[in-house]
């Protein structure tokens, strides 16, 4: 099955992955296989990359490669044209509850700017900014823990202090998995109004094919294992999105495809 070929631009990389390979038997068996990746930063535009794929094909490894919480077992993971280091700082959001439940909502969106030496007084000041912007204003004394806060508010107070650390970059791992559905669409809708107002780059592991669609500008899909990707599919829906375009029939038309695609590597 041919492997999506990345060729530059003339935009700045902001992520490239090169040929990296994942094992963890000493090479008997690959996870992912050569596979490469390559985001672009667009000027005055942040771009919402959707990731999908089998269990198991390493989507959720390709976000640690990128956060520089695991390291491949070759390849190369670059940050604007530079190897990643354990100093670059990109947040993540996991499907888990991240936050700490003993400390109060304005000292977890804080603490990264904490561990970077900055004064109390200014980290706490932007904290409560992004509190405002991720709409949890009012909440900064409470303890960030259920069910003081609802699950989607805990969710928002992992969005802010990740967009504290990087508010140009942003990676979630099945962010809204563990939330009932009335929920997961709203923090969908939430998400849309974050991706416009702040306009980061977000990666999105998602094992759902109507929010890939709904969110995403562009969609990468992975084979089996040993994976790589096998297909990008570039959205050409409206930036400004609400719930009726999932409506639209080039919506349906494109979910379905999408469904057909997966269902086929199945077989």
């Amino acid at each position: 099955m041919p492997s999506v070929q990345f060729t530059g631009t003339e935009y700045k990389n902001i992520i490239e992955i090169k040929k990296a390979s994942q094992s963890y038997d000493g090479g008997k068996n690959f996870i992912i296989k050569d596979l490469d990746f390559l985001i672009e930063d667009i000027p005055n535009k942040g771009q919402f990359v959707v990731i999908l794929g089998p269990s198991g094909c390493g989507k959720s490894t390709i976000l640690r490669y990128i956060a520089g919480l695991q390291q491949p077992t070759s390849g190369e993971i670059l940050l604007y044209d530079k190897p990643l280091t354990h100093k670059d700082r990109i947040g993540m959001v996991f499907q888990q509850y991240s936050s700490f439940p003993w400390m109060s909502v304005l000292d977890n969106v804080a603490l990264g700017l904490k561990y970077r030496g900055i004064s109390k007084k200014e980290r706490e000041e932007k904290a409560r900014e992004m509190l405002d912007i991720v709409g949890l204003k009012g909440h900064e004394e409470k303890f960030a823990q259920y069910p003081t806060l609802s699950g989607g508010q805990l969710q928002r107070v992992a969005i802010a202090r990740s967009l504290l650390v990087n508010d140009k970059f942003i990676l979630m791992d099945e962010p809204f998995g563990a939330l009932d559905t009335s929920t997961r669409l709203r923090m969908q809708d939430f998400l849309i109004k974050i991706w416009e107002k702040v306009q980061p780059t977000i990666v999105l592991v998602t094992h759902d094919i109507s929010e890939a669609v709904y969110l995403a500008d562009d969609i990468y899909i992975m084979s089996n294992a040993p994976a790589t990707f096998i297909e990008h599919i570039d959205v050409n829906l409206p930036f400004e999105r609400d719930r009726t375009i999932k409506r639209a029939p080039n919506f349906v038309e494109l979910v379905h495809y999408i469904e057909d695609k997966m269902m086929a590597m199945e077989k």
